[in-house]
């Protein structure tokens, strides 16, 4: 079921930005909908889109396998935008030509806009903004009708166009989606109002409406357990469903050992108590760390957390008896740093709850925030009344401290780092900062270094701690947390936390960094 009549469509060919693109789309609130590049022409056509957008992307258009699209499909009669790599297939494909540019563009670049009548009508002061180039192929010829409408010193066609009564074809050298192209945002709207004509009726209270109403047509009478972890994805999933099928929704608490300080209970109350939802609480603590016992490499950590929770699903869903269902609150970060996701993207981790599902699972996924961002999670979580200590709570990894201790994982360990976690998070609330950075957390290192404590020497371990701003996850960069924090939360884990001797401030960005260590 949909509710929205104005659509764009988004063909992905594999980049990571892929999703940006559709967030930006749903802020000037027109819904969206991403595709895989080789989708038949046929479904593309079914779904009657305004607009059509082509993602960026790793390949070369010259190269024997790059992926494609059909010729037809600029014959459909709607515009379309090419972006990076889109920009290219387009002009490969309506016979232009492309080749490689004597000098790669990655990074900013100044653009310099000839035509602002349409697609730049707004963007920019004096004609020129700041871009985010990130290519290696320049447009050598355009295809015929098209003319440039913007250049920069290393691209005499950074953006390029072809309107006339029958076609409005759009092209740019540069990703206007990401937050370092200024003007990005107004560019994009100007696409999707201005030249595609769609109306601005897309909102989270009309995502509300029709994920509720997918989900009551998805599960019938059936049952559905919720795969909770008390984060603010699993929470405003669950909250959801229940929305959606109440008392058909059983919601699985597992304690994998692995948790933050006081977080097991926690949750329980939280649920049972201020939200009313039945909550089956499993305590496999003790489970979780036997089989972690002596793995150092972070991908066996995550594929046993994930091995070990859909086990406990799926036993406790059999002793529930005729359950067919799991809800699970993916999101699209956890998804295209995983898979192969609607396009040719590499994968840089896997997350527990996406690559550590078995080949062969009896229950059928329930993703229903599988293509929001974290921060439109907790305007949905708002949106369903949620408490803000779920909204606002910062983001936890599946495999939890797990993958936060650099080695393996022992109860020594584990009571170290939640007792440093817990200073952290402290110390960012009382200093007011808890909002503004996206995530900030402890990592145990597999190293000792030599210390003084009572004029004695020491040999023990070496706490890191990383804080980080973001937007949505994709990117992120270190926080410039007040040295006198810092001072503090130091002086406290070494004070408090017996067995550490050093703390160190990690002032690495995302990328060339992740943002958790492992």
């Amino acid at each position: 079921m949909e509710l929205w009549h104005d659509r764009i469509l988004i063909l992905d060919f594999g980049s990571q930005y892929t999703q940006l693109i559709a967030r930006r789309v749903r802020e000037a609130h027109v819904y969206s909908q991403i595709l895989p590049c080789t989708v038949p022409l046929a479904t593309i056509t079914a779904y009657r889109p305004k607009g059509i957008i082509l993602s960026g992307g790793p390949a070369s258009v010259y190269e024997r396998k790059a992926p494609r699209v059909s010729r037809q499909l600029f014959d459909l009669g709607v515009p379309v935008l090419g972006i990076c790599y889109g920009m290219q297939l387009m002009t490969h494909l309506l016979d232009g030509e492309v080749t490689k540019a004597s000098r790669r563009e990655y990074g900013r670049a100044e653009l310099i806009i000839d035509d602002d009548s349409d697609l730049f009508k707004g963007v920019g002061t004096a004609r020129a903004t700041t871009v985010w180039m990130s290519h290696g192929d320049r447009i050598e010829r355009m295809p015929k009708g098209f003319r440039s409408i913007a250049h920069t010193h290393n691209s005499p066609v950074a953006a390029m166009k072809l309107a006339d009564a029958s076609r409005q074809f759009y092209c740019l050298q540069f990703h206007p989606e990401v937050a370092h192209t200024v003007g990005g945002f107004r560019l994009l709207q100007n696409f999707v109002h201005e030249i595609c004509g769609c109306k601005p009726t897309w909102t989270m209270h009309s995502y509300v409406d029709t994920a509720v109403a997918q989900i009551r047509e998805t599960v019938g009478k059936g049952k559905v357990i919720c795969a909770l972890s008390g984060g603010v994805d699993s929470s405003v999933a669950a909250v959801l469903a229940h929305r959606a099928i109440g008392k058909q929704l059983t919601c699985i608490f597992v304690d994998n050992g692995v948790l933050r300080q006081g977080e097991g209970e926690q949750v329980r109350k939280t649920f049972t108590t201020q939200l009313k939802l039945n909550l089956h609480f499993l305590d496999r603590s003790a489970q979780f760390v036997k089989a972690l016992k002596g793995v150092a490499d972070p991908e066996r950590k995550r594929k046993i957390i994930g091995r070990l929770f859909i086990e406990n699903f799926e036993k406790e869903a059999k002793r529930l008896r005729h359950v067919d269902y799991l809800v699970q609150g993916t999101l699209y970060p956890d998804v295209i740093e995983s898979v192969s996701f609607k396009g040719p993207s590499a994968t840089i981790k896997t997350h527990h709850n996406v690559g550590g599902l078995p080949t062969k699972m009896r229950l059928k996924l329930i993703e229903p925030l599988r293509e929001l961002f974290k921060d439109e999670v907790r305007v949905l979580g708002k949106e369903l009344g949620l408490p803000d200590d779920i909204t606002w709570r910062q983001p936890f990894p599946g495999p939890g401290l797990a993958i936060r201790i650099l080695g393996p994982v022992t109860k020594e360990r584990l009571d170290m780092l939640k007792a440093a976690e817990a200073i952290v998070a402290w110390e960012i609330m009382n200093a007011g900062l808890y909002q503004e950075i996206w995530q900030a957390f402890a990592v145990l290192l597999p190293i000792r270094t030599v210390g003084v404590m009572g004029d004695q020497r020491t040999y023990e371990h070496v706490v890191a701690i990383r804080a980080v701003t973001s937007l949505d996850g994709m990117t992120a960069d270190w926080a410039r947390l007040p040295p006198e924090l810092l001072g503090t939360i130091s002086n406290r884990i070494i004070n408090e936390v017996r067995g550490v001797n050093r703390v160190v401030y990690d002032v690495s960005s995302k990328p060339p960094s992740t943002i958790e260590w492992e």
